[in-house]
């Protein structure tokens, strides 16, 4: 008897068996998630570390490639756009249940960013609506990633949109513009300033390298 690990197959002729190695098929690598660094030029960012040119890859892979150079966001978060595979460099608004200041940059160009709102994991209100991130398509923004609630979800979910959010609320937010843009904001136990790459998918969220 031969030791070779395989799985007996039917063979043409009756009443005979052949031995068939087992073979493992890999589906092959699709381009969903593109990691590419990108440059900003707006005051306050900070030096993006490059990543390379665009590749496919998860963020798990590109955790063990890169290691401790990665800060992880344990905070859990759900994804809410048809997109769920997102990244580019930081954008941020610090603000509490007012998302005056969420409109009005979401409505300047983009350029491939990600928008960090660190609304302090306020579910009172919504800080994004499909509105606002219809403003977020239009303006090539990558995604919106919201430590607090969105509202409108069935219909973010067919924006060509990365959304991440720690859940729903239909209430509106305020409108009187209180908060800070492009700071350094918090996701749970990782900080994030302007600039720094952000890396997400249906795994969570990585921020880097960082040196």
């Amino acid at each position: 008897m031969t030791s070779l690990m395989g799985v007996l197959v039917q063979s043409k002729a009756p009443g005979t068996m052949q031995l068939g190695v087992k073979r493992r098929t890999l589906p092959a690598q699709s381009p969903r998630c593109p990691h590419s660094a990108r440059s900003l030029s707006y005051a306050g960012a900070t030096t993006i570390n490059s990543v390379g040119s665009p590749m496919t890859i998860s963020t798990a892979d590109f955790y063990d490639e890169h290691g401790l150079k990665l800060a992880s966001v344990s905070l859990q978060f759900r994804n809410f756009g048809a997109v769920t595979c997102f990244s580019g460099p930081a954008r941020t608004v610090k603000c509490h249940a007012d998302n005056l200041l969420v409109k009005s940059l979401l409505s300047t160009a983009g350029e491939g960013a990600i928008l960090v709102i660190d609304g302090g994991g306020w579910m009172g209100n919504a800080l994004m609506g499909d509105m606002i991130a219809q403003l977020a398509v239009d303006n090539n923004w990558a995604g919106v990633i919201i430590n607090g609630a969105i509202r409108d979800s069935v219909a973010m979910a067919q924006m060509p949109l990365g959304v991440k959010a720690l859940g729903t609320n239909p209430a509106k937010s305020f409108k009187e513009g209180t908060g800070d843009v492009d700071v350094p904001v918090q996701l749970g136990d990782v900080s994030i300033h302007p600039g720094e790459m952000i890396h997400a998918d249906e795994d969570g969220i990585l921020v880097g390298p960082r040196e």
